[in-house]
């Protein structure tokens, strides 16, 4: 029996208008991959909103991955995402990127952040390589 997406289910932090446990609640949970390098972004934001280490470490290129990362002690309260350009990272790519704006509060202060991310895919699986951030 498929489950059913009512009212009540909280919306995705992503953005994507979706409920979260359609959304980007399988990729946090392990129990499924992105498709997409779009998806992958989109999921890596849920997990900032969500504080998900676990996520951040998994979706995150070895190569690149930070050793100190500790989302629960960021004082960043993200308040929204817009993505503003997807090239590649599709079905049958190998990398892509993804441009999008990020906004929150940090100590009471708003921000933006406007990045440029690229993505590769490491056995199958997309990966967060790393990124452009502008002003």
């Amino acid at each position: 029996m498929s489950r059913r997406t009512g009212a009540c289910d909280p919306a995705c932090p992503c953005g994507s208008g979706r409920a979260f446990a359609d959304c980007c609640s399988p990729y946090l949970a392990g129990s499924a991959e992105p498709p997409t390098a779009e998806a992958l972004m989109r999921s890596r934001y849920s997990a900032f909103v969500r504080r998900d280490e676990r996520w951040l470490r998994t979706s995150w290129h070895p190569d690149t991955c930070p050793a100190g990362l500790d989302v629960a002690a960021d004082p960043v309260q993200w308040l929204g995402l817009k993505v503003l350009a997807v090239q590649g990272g599709g079905a049958g790519d190998a990398e892509g990127t993804v441009e999008f704006v990020a906004r929150g509060k940090r100590n009471g202060r708003a921000f933006r952040m406007h990045e440029t991310s690229r993505f590769v895919r490491v056995d199958g699986a997309w990966r967060y390589l790393d990124g452009d951030i502008s002003s």
